[in-house]
């Protein structure tokens, strides 16, 4: 997310909750206050709520559909294409399962008791969970129509991968097909960046509703639930990937994290992979040797599609909404979480604000309330610095892998020595 707009939404925050405080503790029963200025916030909010949603169904069909479009090349590079994509699946799926594992044993989000403070006007109906043979037999639409109509996350995923799927197989004549998807994707990253940029408004909004029934619990909940990502993000950059890439290649955690300190720098800074690609591939090819062709093909893969760090954010982030108010997940909407997180993987990390709008289209899939995506967005600045430089490490520590089992990987003694070189 943009830094400018980042700041815009902590101010809409903060002052949103000031003024709903101010109602709460010192214009209680006021009726310009009480029933006009909340009613105002009330219809806001609800307002940009509803632009979200009504972005989900269309924004995850056509971003998955070009996702898939755009990995057609991959059967090019046979073996190395291969290793490559099923690491990056292998590292998301293990991500998401710990992610999960440490929202079940934590519970961010508990006790916070946001569930009075949903407006009724804008609040999902939460539907009963199937058991999960049903899910995954579900997952396959007798009825495209009535998938979108009832935004059915799971079959729209489906339904875009198998599209994408079709695409890749018509070879050449496919052309025009790919570029009307590429053009409504541009479509849809431009109508989300408009409704982004209202967000400081929305936010504001729907912050003076949570402001004006707001407790020491809540605030201590949002808190947590920072603590809890980061915490976990930095477990992965610092501890699960330098021992990942030390078991498998041989090179020293400690000279992983030095050839990485550069690119975690960086990604901290400007909190996008893609801006970060240039740095990840002079890490790759001169840092730890790894040969340019696999670095070549593997980073700009990753960039798309590695979300390792943005899945561990989203899972604990939905847990928090869920847990903040009062629905809790439980064992067959776990289930649902981690296959859509993994399924949204494929071709969603070129979205705007991705973090934002994938809790959005979790909250949507879960029945669970929007209003709970005002508060992911307002921290979500704090969050996504790490995320990126989870995904970016994440990419060095694959391709770094996948170089080691392909031999393109230079003289470790060199990468080892590489450090005390450069402090020479």
């Amino acid at each position: 997310m943009d830094k400018s707009l980042s700041s815009k939404i902590f101010i809409g925050l903060f002052a949103g909750l000031v003024l709903g405080s101010a109602i709460q503790y010192l214009f209680s029963g006021i009726a310009i206050f009480d029933t006009y200025l909340l009613g105002t916030a009330e219809g806001v909010g609800g307002m940009f709520v509803s632009l979200i949603k009504l972005l989900v169904v269309p924004l995850v069909y056509v971003s998955i559909v070009c996702g898939i479009v755009d990995l057609k090349d991959i059967s090019a590079f046979g073996r190395l294409g291969g290793k490559t994509f099923t690491l990056y699946i292998l590292n998301t799926i293990i991500a998401i399962a710990a992610a999960l594992t440490v929202g079940l044993i934590f519970q961010p989000g508990a006790g916070a008791n946001l569930a009075g403070t949903v407006s009724e006007t804008v609040k999902l109906t939460t539907t009963e969970t199937p058991d999960i043979f049903s899910l995954v037999v579900n997952i396959v639409p007798s009825n495209p129509v009535q998938a979108f109509a009832n935004g059915d996350m799971l079959q729209i995923i489906f339904m875009a991968i198998l599209t994408g799927l079709a695409i890749q197989a018509l070879d050449s004549r496919g052309g025009p097909a790919i570029r009307t998807f590429k053009m409504a994707n541009e479509i849809m990253m431009k109508l989300v960046g408009l409704v982004m940029s209202l967000a400081p408004y929305g936010v504001f909004a729907l912050m003076i509703q949570l402001g004006a029934t707001l407790n020491a619990n809540t605030l201590m909940s949002v808190a947590g639930y920072v603590a809890l990502v980061v915490a976990m993000l930095v477990f992965w950059i610092f501890i699960f990937y330098p021992m990942a890439v030390g078991i498998t290649t041989g090179t020293s955690p400690k000279a992983f994290l030095r050839a990485t300190r550069e690119q975690i720098l960086f990604s901290l800074s400007t909190a996008s992979s893609n801006a970060t690609i240039p740095v990840t591939m002079r890490t790759l090819t001169e840092k730890l040797q790894v040969s340019k062709s696999v670095a070549g093909f593997g980073v700009p893969l990753g960039a798309t599609m590695n979300m390792s760090g943005v899945s561990i954010y989203i899972a604990l982030a939905t847990i928090f909404v869920a847990n903040a108010f009062g629905q809790p997940i439980n064992t067959a909407d776990v289930f649902t979480l981690g296959l859509t997180i993994l399924l949204l993987s494929i071709g969603a990390g070129g979205v705007p604000g991705g973090g934002v709008v994938m809790v959005g289209v979790l909250l949507h899939q879960l029945g669970l309330p929007p209003e709970g995506l005002a508060i992911i967005a307002a921290v979500d600045r704090i969050n996504d610095m790490f995320c990126t430089s989870s995904n970016v490490v994440g990419d060095t520590a694959v391709n770094t892998i996948v170089a080691k089992t392909e031999g393109e990987i230079g003289n470790q003694e060199e990468v080892e020595a590489q450090p005390a070189q450069a402090n020479a």
